[in-house]
């Protein structure tokens, strides 16, 4: 994790629903070297050209064909930059948007 020692760790909030998909998950695949959730397909770090593969064919699924040729979430960052600049655009304090940005972070959403 960012700006942390190695092996240190901190309890982050999740909604119920992920929860329970994320305990699901663990109970049928259990955890990857190092403790991770997903891992790549020899058992190392998930590799960023799986990810963005695994992205842009959900975009495909999820977009209407208009909307998957232009820009709108793109790469996942950019629904993070959309998500703060609608909190702060709906008059959230930017203190609370920070808050909103570490646990997203963490949850690797941003």
């Amino acid at each position: 994790m960012k700006h942390r020692a190695r092996g240190e760790t901190r309890v982050v909030p999740s909604r119920p629903a992920l929860t329970g998909l994320l305990h699901a998950h663990l109970e049928s695949f259990g955890n990857g070297p190092g403790g991770r959730l997903f891992g790549g397909v020899r058992g190392g770090e998930l590799s960023e050209s799986t990810y963005c593969r695994t992205w842009r064919r959900a975009r495909a699924v999820a977009l209407n064909p208009v909307d998957v040729a232009s820009p709108l979430a793109r790469r996942p960052y950019d629904l993070c930059h959309a998500a703060v600049s609608t909190w702060l655009n709906a008059g959230v304090p930017p203190t609370q948007v920070a808050a909103r940005r570490r646990i997203a972070a963490a949850l690797g959403e941003g």
